[in-house]
């Protein structure tokens, strides 16, 4: 068997092609919009590779001013845990470190929630979302419905975060994640986060159109890298003091 990168070049073009078309984008950029017509910021949170998602999603040039991430190492950055604590492997399993996350977080009433977990089961993004949906946010799941459908929740609850949301975008990862099958058992190629970055994307330019539409002027940063970037993003954030935080 050959690993042949065109064959998975080709499955994530029709992905692409395909997640475009999904009506729970719209579903997803109309909780986005209420959200910061009301005045409220969008909260994203992703660990491991799913990081990388929430940064597509809060501080980058295109996207939303009003956008915050979250992260497993806030309890140490803004909280009072020892650094060996991010040592822990198991550390995105515990459900008590999620309560910590939120409650150093600039959150407020009105704030929606986005969380990014390719397999939806782990105890510290089953137990946000738990929190999240109790404390009165609408939440935005972002998730592989296939992976998750075929494992257990490692949550005491059962739940999944599929479970919990509000609506669920499902960035059409197999489970396992990977797609070019090893000839000794396994994968390579995973397609979660080229996926959910697109899905991420498309939820905040159909919510860019919606205030558009709505006659209003979005909060979009310009890149850093090019000239008035700078002048331009501050003015903007600072509309925010003390409600979104651009740290590590």
């Amino acid at each position: 068997m050959t690993i042949d990168p065109a064959v998975f070049a080709r499955h994530v073009a029709g992905l692409v092609r395909a997640i475009p078309e999904d009506p729970e984008i719209e579903r997803a950029a109309d909780l986005l919009t209420k959200a910061l017509t009301g005045g409220g910021v969008i909260q994203a949170f992703g660990s491991g590779h799913s990081e990388a998602v929430a940064m597509e999603i809060a501080g980058r040039a295109g996207g939303l001013v009003p956008t915050n991430r979250l992260a497993l190492r806030d309890i140490v950055l803004y909280g009072d845990a020892p650094r060996s604590e991010l040592d822990r492997y198991d550390l995105e399993r515990d459900p008590s470190i999620a309560r910590s996350i939120l409650d150093l977080a600039p959150v407020r009433r009105g704030d929606l929630f986005v969380i990014i977990s390719n397999s939806g089961v782990n105890g510290v993004v089953v137990e946000l979302a738990t929190l999240v949906k109790e404390r009165g946010h609408d939440l935005i799941a972002i998730t592989s419905r296939a992976h998750s459908e075929a494992v257990a929740s490692r949550h005491p609850s059962g739940r999944k975060l599929a479970d919990l949301a509000d609506v669920v975008l499902d960035n059409r990862a197999p489970y396992g994640d990977a797609v070019l099958s090893l000839p000794d058992g396994g994968a390579t190629g995973a397609v979660s986060t080229i996926t959910s970055a697109l899905l991420a994307q498309l939820v905040v330019a159909q919510t860019v159109r919606n205030l558009l539409e709505a006659g209003e002027t979005p909060p979009v940063y310009l890149s850093a890298n090019v000239p008035g970037g700078d002048a331009h993003n501050l003015k903007l954030e600072a509309l925010y003091a003390g409600r979104i935080r651009r740290g590590a």
